[in-house]
This record gives structure tokens, C-alpha cells and sequence, in this order.
């Protein structure tokens, strides 16, 4: 797969306390484009990170109902990947890429 490929996989990082919070057990998490699968994801954070993946979780957050201005409307649907990391391989997303 090419780099950008791999940058239309990973949206972006999430940075929340329980992110940061899952830092601490080798975990960091990222936003991923709703059709991404496990594997894209795995060889995506590999190949721009330079790093060793254990296992990647996926879960995808609904979007909420919300009224605007008295017309209904929808936030999209967002999947989110808990990616852990081998022993002793790191990232850190404050610096960017």
C-alpha cells in the first residue's frame, strides 16, 4: 500500500484522558475511516510509525439525533481503533508526524 493510503486509513488521533489514560498499558488510539478493516489498519500504523503491533480493537460510535434550528439532522458515524503496541515500542502523537 502506498503512504497515502495509509494516511486515508488513520483520520487522526484521539487525545481525551482516557486515552492518555491507555497510554500506560502500551495503547493508543486513533479515528479510522469507516471502512477500514483490522489488517489496513495494523500495516497503516506499521508503516507510518515505524512500530510493532500486537492487536488492534475497532468500535464504531453512532451518531447522535440533533435538532438545528427546528430541522433533524445526524452526526455521521465514527469507527475508532485501540491499537496495542509490542513491548517497548512507543508513539508519540503530541510531536506529530
Amino acid at each position: 500500500m502506498s503512504k497515502t493510503k495509509h494516511y486515508d486509513v488513520i483520520v487522526a488521533p484521539v487525545v481525551t484522558e482516557k486515552s492518555t489514560m491507555a497510554s500506560e498499558h502500551n495503547q493508543v488510539v486513533f479515528d479510522v475511516a469507516i471502512d477500514s478493516t483490522k489488517p489496513q489498519i495494523k500495516a497503516a500504523i506499521e508503516a507510518l510509525f515505524s512500530v510493532k503491533v500486537k492487536a488492534v480493537n475497532v468500535n464504531i460510535r453512532k451518531g447522535k439525533t440533533k435538532k438545528f434550528r427546528g430541522i433533524n439532522g445526524r452526526r455521521k458515524d465514527v469507527k475508532k481503533a485501540i491499537v496495542t503496541l509490542a513491548e517497548g515500542q512507543v508513539i508519540d502523537i503530541a510531536s506529530g508526524l
